[in-house]
């Protein structure tokens, strides 16, 4: 049966499995039509069988399908590759010449290199024309339309866009990479959108109907960018943009833009002198100030005694291994772009590890392993070095050399499931202990054409991180195919105090290493086997986390790890005796104090406290000389007068909470 009701009519799948009758012919849109006007208003693109396309895309009888709106994520998608057609056609029609390469959606926006003749470079009072012409071509209200050619017609619409050309070889070759395959399909078909008689751009789409559902974005700014991103290549300029699917909702982002401006732990670093990026050193590369320093040690710390609570045993090994070890893990053949340039001493070649885990792998092995020794969880706070391209490098965010706090834990399959889970609780217990409680989960599971290991320790170690999802109960999305060569994984996300998601930890199975290295245990029945390696960073790196927390406060650190806790400031001369008194009262209860004489006046030493956001400053005056009292300044909170010293011991050690504790 083909599920055809009649010679005139189809039956589609709706995603909650129930169907609806269509006339032959009938489009995305005419179903969203049928469901409802509203849906019909918000809708964009459609999902067929589970391939994005156009909303005028003619239905197949059977098919399963779904309305793509422009709140949803894969909606935004849409709406930005859309709204970067109508830049690059912007930029073409007001810069004669203009050469534009690819402008795909990303993150929140878009992008789109352009070469512009005679070394031109845009600047700002361009950018405001480019976004006065944009919304000239939203107004016009003009269709995207999809057609299909050989590549030697596409070669002659794009004669004069020499990337486009490029790109068209490449397909036409069969050199062609995902980008290449995203902007022109296949050689044999050729994919183009036209909006316009004077303009036509590659791409596979899906866009929006026409233009007029565009118009709610904004042009960010303008940057560097080498073309395919060979350092080699000709440098473009690349055009950021962003673009929502409401006003309100483009308010809020360039609303959230603003707050991450202010949040920037570059700035705030300075602010506070907690570290620094000396030219002297070279890119990607800091030092930690005392304050930072303070910070630093807290969190490692932390997890020192988290991970002797939990059983681990701590490692330390070297910065730099000969490359035999290298070519043994096979970093040398998967990961040598991303590492420093070999080293030649002594007869032999060194490089500086990119990656803890070869050097545990070597600990595991230098004995005979017994079953009675799993799971064995090894840990490290290691120093790694991984080549970072200039253009790449964001302060702590992205940098090329950094300390991971890496455990990996080797043990048996039958132990695989119980380890996942108990590392989950671990990851989740230390991140909502630095703050964050609202988390994103992601399973990636295995690409058969690129991966090594049998199907059933992969199908073994998958189900084993799926339980450990589901046994706590977090809701989690499916990534087919994006694991590790070497096994599947478990990515945690984290939003921070304005809604921006942070990847940082990771739970990944391997099986790749223990098989490289020869790793063994006697079994039970003094058989040899193979342990299982998990790989785990809670924090991911030191330098990382520490960026994403100070972006998360805002440079305000709880009280725990505020670098210092109290301020004491005298209200004049008089009164520094007493307030070193006070200094000295508080630093014997175990706070981090510090204190600034009277050589300024008074509100503009207070100034000075609340831009290092220190979370309480004490003034110190007559009366409280006479009465053993301190004036309190909370960060975001009442002044407080004529407070007894030990009332705020008191009050500051409940802030504080247990520190020392760690559940």
């Amino acid at each position: 049966m083909s599920g055809v009701a009649n010679n005139a009519t189809i039956k589609i799948r709706l995603p909650d499995d129930s169907h609806r009758e269509l006339p032959i012919g009938a489009t995305g849109l005419d179903l969203a039509q049928s469901i409802g006007k509203r849906l019909a208003q918000a809708a964009v693109a459609v999902s067929i069988n589970g391939i994005e396309s156009d909303l005028g895309v003619a239905l197949a009888d059977g098919a399963q399908v779904s309305i793509i709106t422009a709140d949803s994520e894969a909606g935004r998608h849409v709406l930005r590759h859309s709204t970067a057609h109508v830049l690059a056609q912007a930029v073409v029609q007001l810069f004669k010449g203009a050469k534009f390469s690819i402008g795909p959606a990303i993150e929140d926006g878009f992008y789109y290199d352009f070469e512009l003749p005679d070394n031109k470079t845009f600047s700002d009072a361009d950018l405001v024309a480019i976004a006065e012409k944009m919304n000239q071509i939203v107004a016009a209200d003009q269709p995207f339309v999809r057609s299909e050619m050989s590549a030697e017609k596409a070669l002659k619409i794009f004669e004069d866009q020499p990337y486009k050309c490029e790109i068209i070889q490449r397909v036409t070759k069969g050199d062609a990479d995902s980008v290449d395959a995203l902007e022109a399909g296949s050689a044999d078909a050729v994919s183009v959108y036209r909006n316009s008689e004077s303009f036509v751009d590659l791409c596979r789409g899906p866009h929006v109907p026409s233009t007029s559902r565009l118009g709610h974005f904004a042009l960010m700014k303008v940057a560097g960018a080498y073309w395919r991103g060979n350092e080699k290549g000709p440098m473009l300029q690349r055009i950021y943009g962003t673009a929502w699917e409401s006003k309100s909702a483009l308010a809020e982002h360039l609303h959230r833009l603003e707050e991450a401006e202010k949040r920037d732990h570059r700035r705030l670093a300075v602010e506070m002198d907690l570290l620094s990026f000396p030219q002297e050193l070279g890119g990607g590369l800091a030092v930690w100030h005392p304050k930072g320093g303070i910070v630093r040690k807290l969190m490692e710390d932390y997890s020192r005694q988290r991970h002797q609570n939990g059983g681990y045993k701590f490692v330390f090994t070297p910065h730099l291994a000969n490359s035999h070890l290298f070519e043994t893990s096979g970093h040398l053949q998967f990961y040598k772009d991303g590492m420093y340039p070999p080293m030649e001493m002594d007869n032999g070649t060194y490089y500086p590890k990119p990656m803890n885990c070869p050097m545990h792998c070597l600990i595991y092995r230098d004995r005979q392993r017994s079953y009675r020794e799993l799971p064995l969880r090894l840990f490290e706070l290691g120093t790694v070095y991984r080549y970072e391209r200039a253009g790449t490098l964001h302060g702590l965010l992205r940098i090329r050399g950094f300390t991971q706090d890496d455990s990996h834990i080797f043990c048996t399959e039958e132990q695989m499931a119980d380890e996942i889970a108990s590392l989950l609780d671990f990851v989740l217990s230390v991140l909502r202990r630095f703050g964050f409680n609202d988390f994103d989960f992601k399973l990636s599971t295995r690409n058969a054409e690129k991966s090594v290991g049998s199907d059933e320790i992969w199908q073994k170690a998958t189900d084993a991180l799926r339980e450990a999802l589901n046994r706590h109960g977090l809701q989690f999305t499916v990534a087919p195919g994006d694991a590790a060569f070497y096994g599947p994984k478990i990515d945690i996300d984290v939003r921070d105090a304005i809604g921006r998601k942070w990847q940082l930890s990771t739970i990944q199975c391997d099986f790749n290493l223990p098989e490289r290295f020869g790793l063994e245990y006697i079994a039970t029945d003094n058989s040899r086997k193979r342990p299982i390696m998990l790989h785990r960073a809670l924090f991911g790196s030191i330098e990382r986390f520490f960026g994403v927390l100070l972006e998360h406060y805002g440079g305000a650190f709880p009280t725990w790890l505020a670098p210092v806790q109290v301020r004491v400031l005298a209200v004049a001369s008089a009164h520094e005796e007493y307030a070193s008194q006070v200094v000295a009262r508080l630093v014997s209860a175990g706070f981090r104090v510090d204190q600034l004489v009277a050589d300024e006046q008074l509100g503009k030493r207070i100034r000075a406290s609340k831009l290092e956001r220190i979370p309480y400053v004490l003034v110190v005056g007559d009366d409280d000389v006479k009465n053993s009292t301190v004036g309190v300044n909370p960060r975001g909170g009442e002044v407080s007068r004529d407070v007894p010293i030990d009332e705020f011991v008191k009050n500051v050690s409940k802030d504080v909470g247990d520190s020392k504790s760690v559940a």
